[in-house]
């Protein structure tokens, strides 16, 4: 039996409390070390926001990795960085220096990154968008319309790679699958390592009237191989980089514009798909066409069209292991709804880092991959549509329509999907906003499902984020419902505390969204501490205790959970945690697992878990999750482990197995294995190749993806891609499919 969580929490809270924080510690050991010219920041947080100067270059930069153009000559050097960890507030530990100029077409960067061992400079991949925590970066936030909330954010590696991105409500809605157009070049040498990089002015959207051309900023530089993130607007690790909020302020930039900002992507698709489940008349090779347009109607309004539009897929879902009585969430890969996705948001978010309770996988009133596939996951062919989206008078707009055709065997109707989203910023801190949606049929029988909703957030102060919803459906057949949340987080550098209550009706279905329980009330709490401790190995701690607790609309127990758990974050990077869980489960209808069926009852168990995660700095690292106890009437055993070895930045291996076996008596057993490899060869940033296999053991499928990606061009890509899915059991191939698809980015 696990013991009472009051118990064992209280023990947790009073080890915390023996710890002191790191910033006291660190401070009083090294102060008898120090030079006096160091300078400490104590609280980083309420440290002056700093200011730099943009000033415009004096003659031609050339990009190439080489700061040696006159015009660098010219630039304010940044060079004071702060770390947020491990040593808070203390300078970063090697000499970095940031130059920043424009022109009438481009903002550039330029940077060198000192390094007294360059020998340790970690550089693990060359793929685009890659996990920038895997290895030594350089970070970039641009706040292009001082809102302190919205923002456009670039991470580089020493190989060149980058990860770039578009924020918005201070950081809470990261969508990093948008992709920009630049010129980067980087470079390693004796003394380090150098970035020099040019951002159209086309690609960052502005308000070029604002007599005032200030724009928020911060950079980050990352010594991956001693753990450690310094800042040059100083701010705790809780937050990240891409947190507009917490950012600095750039001025010097006059005169500038955003030109026509004017792109066509047309796109030509060869395809010839086979296999025992695709109809024989299906199986002859296929052309399509395409065409994608982009217009920036204002500086900060784009207008995006698409016509016949192409959303293939050049990399396959993985399949995941459902124990759950619940329906699975699957993230949107396509690139047009990427764009500003972060407007359209609407429901349960969570931020970098956060206990939330809930996410995007718990409700969100519009999840675009409902546009275009059936609920298996089967594309419908896309008419077209149009979208425009940005902001207007300091307010956040989006507006969408889309367009399907019948689906060829005439079995689903096609369908019109229409979107519109707004988000205020009345007074500093608040934001509120409203969202509709409609789904309708294009036949005489007209079905139709709306949903909307209005939704606020008030962040008060740094640590205090208050967040609100109401929204409500209405549809054929269907009867009007609701559903609403309210919640308050408390996060400072040492406690963080949440309390929340949802509230989800019976009939509440967004034709265009997800959700996943109805007709429940659900409440959620958590707390837990944060130390930063001096010990040798260990840089932090994280006690924490959660509960949920759902009930039926009558408030009626459904499920109920109290788990304690212990995270500890290592200096070099490693990650390991440990948790108990209490279960409490009212089943009123007999559900079933893959052919074991859990009967009607009421059901308490026990659950423990640990998992350990070695540096992903080194070439080589795993991770191990074991978890086991209770499942309702009987048992559960889970394991999971995975490696990753990247022997340089042109070649990853990674293998992963997942494993989970449930014995109910009386019932019998049930076995879910998953296995998958991936690997990557990738000779340059601009050509990419790589293999995805995976078997799922509970339906003896094997799933193959092999495909090459060539950019040939800023935002044009050449993508040839295999795929297949196979019964191992009869050997029979059940879907096969061999793609060649060609994009190429125009501007004018």
């Amino acid at each position: 039996m696990i013991p009472h969580p009051i118990c064992v929490y209280a023990l947790l809270v009073m080890g915390v409390g023996a710890i002191p924080t790191s910033a006291s510690s660190q401070t009083d050991s090294a102060a008898s070390s120090r030079p006096d010219s160091i300078r400490i920041v104590q609280d980083l947080d309420s440290a002056p926001r700093p200011e730099a100067i943009i000033r415009r270059a004096s003659g031609p930069i050339q990009i190439d990795g080489v700061l040696d153009d006159p015009a660098w000559e010219v630039a304010q050097v940044i060079s004071e960085f702060v770390q947020n960890r491990p040593r808070e507030g203390y300078p970063v530990s090697e000499r970095t220096e940031v130059r920043l100029l424009f022109d009438d077409d481009y903002l550039y960067i330029g940077a060198e990154l000192f390094d007294s061992d360059p020998s340790g400079i970690i550089s693990p991949t060359l793929e685009r968008d890659p996990n920038t925590r895997d290895g030594d970066a350089l970070g970039i936030l641009f706040d292009t319309f001082l809102d302190r909330s919205t923002g456009f954010a670039f991470y580089v590696n020493p190989g060149g790679a980058v990860r770039d991105g578009q924020v918005s409500d201070d950081g809470r809605n990261a969508n990093f699958a948008w992709d920009g157009a630049f010129e980067v070049r980087t470079r390693i040498h004796q003394e380090g390592w150098t970035v020099e990089m040019a951002i159209p002015f086309s690609t960052l959207r502005f308000d070029p009237g604002r007599m005032d051309q200030s724009w928020g900023l911060n950079l980050l530089r990352r010594i991956r191989r001693k753990n450690e993130d310094a800042v040059w607007a100083p701010m705790d690790r809780q937050w990240a980089l891409h947190t507009p909020s917490r950012a600095g302020t750039l001025t010097g930039l006059e005169g500038i514009r955003a030109g026509r900002n004017l792109t066509v992507k047309p796109y030509a698709l060869s395809t010839r798909p086979s296999g025992q489940l695709v109809d024989p008349l299906d199986r002859s090779l296929d052309w399509d066409t395409g065409v994608d347009l982009k217009y920036g109607i204002t500086s900060g309004l784009t207008l995006d069209l698409t016509l016949n539009t192409d959303f293939s897929q050049v990399e396959v879902d993985q399949q995941q292991v459902n124990l759950t009585r619940f329906s699975l969430f699957f993230p949107e890969r396509r690139d047009f709804f990427l764009e500003n996705e972060g407007i359209f948001t609407f429901g349960d978010n969570s931020s970098f880092g956060e206990r939330a309770g809930v996410s995007r996988q718990d409700f969100t009133l519009f999840h675009s991959r409902r546009i275009g596939l059936t609920a298996t996951g089967d594309p419908l062919p896309i008419l077209g549509g149009g979208r425009v989206s940005g902001t207007v008078g300091g307010a956040e707009v989006g507006l969408l329509s889309m367009r399907t055709r019948d689906a060829v065997d005439g079995t689903i109707p096609g369908e019109s999907f229409s979107v519109g989203r707004i988000r205020l910023r009345p007074v500093p801190g608040l934001d509120v906003g409203a969202m509709a949606v409609q789904r309708s049929t294009m036949r005489a029988s007209t079905q139709i499902n709306r949903s909307y909703g209005v939704d606020a957030n008030y962040q008060m102060g740094s640590h205090l984020l208050v967040q609100s919803y109401l929204a409500g459906t209405q549809g054929t057949g269907l009867d009007r419902d609701r559903a609403g949340r309210l919640s308050a987080r408390w996060r400072s550098p040492l406690v963080e505390a949440m309390v929340l209550y949802r509230s989800i009706g019976d009939e509440f279905t967004p034709g265009v969204g997800f959700v996943r329980r109805r007709g429940i009330r659900h409440g959620y709490g958590t707390l837990g501490f944060t130390p930063r401790i001096p010990w040798p190995l260990v840089q932090q701690l994280n006690p924490y205790v959660q509960a949920h607790r759902f009930t039926n609309r009558d408030g009626v127990l459904e499920t109920g959970t109290v788990t304690l758990g212990l995270d500890v974050d290592f200096r070099d990077g490693s990650e390991a945690g440990v948790l108990v869980r209490e279960q409490r489960e009212w089943i009123q209808s007999p559900f079933s697992l893959r052919g074991v069926t859990v009967e009607p009852g009421n059901y308490t168990f026990q659950e423990v878990e640990g998992t350990v995660q070695s540096s992903r700095a080194r070439p080589f690292s795993t991770s191990l999750r074991a978890a086991g106890g209770g499942f309702f009437s009987g048992e559960r055993l889970s394991l999971g482990w995975g490696i990753l070895w990247r022997p340089s930045a042109h070649l990853l291996l990674r293998g992963e197995a997942d494993r989970n076996r449930i014995e109910i008596p009386g019932a019998g057993a049930l076995t879910a294995n998953i296995y998958s490899v991936r690997a990557q060869v990738i000779p340059s940033t601009r050509l990419m190749t790589g293999a995805f296999i995976q078997y799922n053991g509970a339906t003896e499928e094997l799933i193959s993806n092999l495909r090459l990606n060539w950019i040939h061009a800023p935002l044009s890509d050449l993508f040839l891609v295999w795929t297949e899915r196979r019964d191992m059991a009869s050997g029979m191939t059940l879907e096969r499919g061999v793609s060649l698809k060609v994009t190429r980015l125009v501007s004018f």
